[in-house]
């Protein structure tokens, strides 16, 4: 299976974050899945990737070409697709995955998950999407959506098109096994209402 990695850049974070990530490149290596993401070396995307390299695991980058210099791509690729803009590096990354892990992440992390959700719910993708919820960093954002469900700015059923895991095992195993749901919002209130 090809995975899709979406995670923060930035190098400053707690340690636990790094090694959640570099767990999560281990076992999917180890277990035979590819990961894709995007490119960087540094951040939870190059800790996942070191952790993938480091069992021999196929790792695809997509990047922007205006990313490509000296530090910033990481250079244990098994190959690269290079794009001309952000927007298509995300298509590109769609493209090229089954399933979708999401660390945790900033700005560009929230968008690349929120895009994934949107094409999900209007049954554009029938791929898994996980949030890897290390040291619970995604509790407020599925507190955020629930509040937003109960003021009826989204459907309850779009908070089933996503799960949060609290450790890189759980994620895996979900992206892997968990069937994924998807289509019309009107089957998902179906599925949501059978579930209640």
């Amino acid at each position: 299976m090809k995975i899709c990695i979406y995670g923060a850049s930035g190098k400053d974070l707690d340690p636990a974050y790094f090694a959640a990530a570099e767990e999560l490149g281990r076992l999917m290596a180890q277990e035979g899945h590819s990961l894709v993401f995007g490119g960087g070396a540094g951040g939870l995307m190059g800790a996942c990737a070191r952790g993938a390299s480091a069992q021999g695991g196929e790792i695809v980058g997509v990047a922007p070409r205006f990313f490509d210099e000296p530090g910033i791509l990481f250079p244990g690729c098994s190959r690269f697709v290079f794009t001309e803009t952000m927007r298509e590096r995300k298509a590109a990354m769609e493209e090229l995955s089954d399933a979708f892990i999401v660390l945790p992440g900033g700005i560009g992390t929230f968008e690349e998950f929120l895009e994934t959700l949107t094409l999900k719910q209007l049954g554009r993708l029938d791929k898994n999407i996980a949030l890897l919820n290390t040291l619970g960093y995604y509790d407020d954002m599925l507190r955020l959506l629930e509040h937003a469900a109960e003021g009826r700015f989204l459907s309850r059923a779009c908070l089933k098109l996503f799960t949060l895991c609290a450790t890189p095992e759980e994620a895996l195993r979900h992206v892997c096994t968990a069937a994924p749901l998807s289509g019309s919002l009107r089957r998902l209130a179906d599925y949501v209402k059978n579930e209640d």
